[in-house]
């Protein structure tokens, strides 16, 4: 390795399994190496997830990498997730390569061959090299996925390139933790295990104490150091990479709470982008819920129809379970109801998709509740975009991540007149509303980040909205809760060691 041309040092971050802690570990690291003097980047050479951002020069990248970025200080670059895999059914996803849609692909096809991919996830990641003292490296799944392994690219195949020490991360809240680790590293080659540095448990529960023998069991069998024992935590509020959070309430059955809004999102098979609800679901004002299963949701104060990998998909779902007949009795009574991307497309007349860029080639008839037709077309609007919601004179900003030309009919009136798109003047609108203002729709993803909209559009949904009146902005509020994961981490890991084996100085400070 060129150490003067790819100068920074790495660590790479993999998991026992999906779902063990990996990126948020990644996020703690990033925070932590931040604060001691570190210019840090994250990486993911690979990553699945429907929940996808907008960088500044209109790449797109997956949200994790960009909390991770965010929590290392800088802008997120789509060199940080160089290739993002988009499901759009159960056995095929959208490709983006380096921020820009390739194609579709279905696993079988995908997995043939994965070398050029890997090749392009290596060019980001020596770029990223070249340009800060340390690179974090999150894999993906499980590490020890064998009838995969000449395909993988994003555990170890790329840790090797990268001469990058390996931290194994475990969950011990589903169990099985001696399992997961042990099991990992006896059926991993030699080649792989001997990169294997240290072990971090994640998502402890109890008396830390009682699970000192653990430690040394674990330790004697694997011959490998335990670095920290992670407690579970509820007071750090961090986005999810591609599952909702964890204390999401899902299909409630306990009544409404009459003193708060009560917002339903609906739970749809290929939902994206949920982090533009997190504002709402923080807000002490606010009852957020999301519903899968059809039902009455009257009382309500408000209906999210949220984003989606397959409009039409999610359509024609909604039909089946019973919710298009819910929607229109929830209309009938007054109810409000708003649509961000792929939900605002469903709330028009008609998706045309004549190419097949969401799946078959066809159309569907939608929910008719606003006077718009969609066309999905091969190239993706990718912006940064900003503007006025013409309804209250309010500025807002957000980005767009759509294949979708939607144009407006003759009942409605466009929702947002935009300024700018991708750094540049605008003259055009987004979005709809109908007549009587109780139904709109818009491509703007991260509009409730916007704390002046979100409070004075939940004050005109009910008076009894009492929110929260502080101006803290959600850049503030994240910020912070970096600050806090970085702190939980720091106190339970084994920081010398850490240091020691990625080689880093320790009286190094900012």
């Amino acid at each position: 390795m060129n150490r003067d041309k790819y100068p920074a040092k790495t660590v790479a971050v993999l998991g026992t399994g999906s779902d063990v802690g990996k990126s948020i570990v990644t996020a703690a690291l990033c925070r932590i190496f931040r604060e001691g003097g570190q210019s840090v980047a994250p990486f993911k050479a690979q990553n699945m997830s429907n929940n996808s951002f907008v960088t500044k020069d209109g790449g797109e990248m997956g949200r994790a990498q960009v909390v991770q970025a965010e929590a290392a200080g800088i802008e997120p670059h789509v060199d940080m997730n160089p290739v993002l895999l988009k499901p759009s059914s159960d056995t095929g996803a959208q490709v983006v390569l380096q921020g820009e849609v390739v194609g579709n692909s279905e696993a079988a096809h995908y997995f043939k061959n994965t070398d050029y991919l890997f090749g392009k996830a290596r060019e980001s990641l020596n770029r990223l090299r070249s340009k800060y003292d340390l690179v974090i490296m999150e894999g993906a799944g499980s590490c020890a996925e064998m009838n995969i392994r000449d395909r993988d690219f994003v555990n170890f195949r790329m840790a090797k390139v990268a001469e990058a020490p390996v931290i194994l991360v475990a969950d011990i809240d589903r169990g099985g933790v001696f399992a997961q680790i042990i099991g990992t590293l006896n059926i991993i080659p030699e080649e792989d295990r001997r990169m294997v540095k240290g072990i971090i448990i994640n998502r402890f529960r109890g008396d830390a104490a009682l699970f000192d023998d653990g430690i040394k069991y674990i330790e004697k069998k694997t011959g490998i150091p335990v670095l920290g024992l992670i407690p579970y935590f509820r007071h750090i509020e961090i986005d999810s990479e591609d599952g909702l959070p964890l204390d999401i309430i899902i299909d409630p059955s306990t009544p409404l709470d009459s003193e708060k809004i009560n917002i339903a999102v609906l739970r749809l098979p290929h939902i994206s982008n949920f982090t533009d609800f997190a504002p709402l679901s923080r807000d002490p004002g606010v009852t957020l819920h999301y519903l899968s299963r059809g039902r009455d949701i009257k009382g309500y104060d408000l209906l999210i129809i949220p984003g989606t990998k397959n409009a039409r998909f999610d359509m024609a779902w909604m039909r089946d379970v019973g919710w298009e007949r819910y929607i229109a009795d929830y209309s009938e009574s007054g109810g409000h109801i708003c649509g961000i991307c792929g939900g605002y497309q469903m709330l028009g007349n008609i998706i045309r998709d004549p190419q097949g860029i969401e799946g078959s080639q066809g159309e569907t008839v939608c929910l008719k509740f606003l006077d718009i037709e969609t066309t999905l077309e091969p190239d993706k609007i990718l912006s940064r975009s900003k503007g006025t919601f013409m309804e209250s004179g309010i500025e807002v900003e957000g980005y767009e991540i759509h294949h979708g030309l939607t144009k407006r009919g003759e009942w409605v009136k466009p929702l947002i007149r935009l300024d700018s798109r991708s750094g540049n003047n605008s003259t055009e609108d987004d979005g709809a509303i109908n007549e009587d203002g109780r139904v709109w729709g818009t491509y703007l993803h991260g509009l409730f980040d916007n704390n002046e909209f979100r409070k004075v559009f939940l004050k005109g949904l009910s008076p009894k909205y009492s929110g929260s009146d502080s101006a803290d902005s959600q850049i503030a509020f994240k910020d912070r809760q970096y600050g806090l994961l970085a702190e939980h981490f720091r106190e339970y890991l084994n920081m010398e060691r850490l240091n020691e084996i990625i080689g880093i100085n320790q009286n190094r400070r900012s």
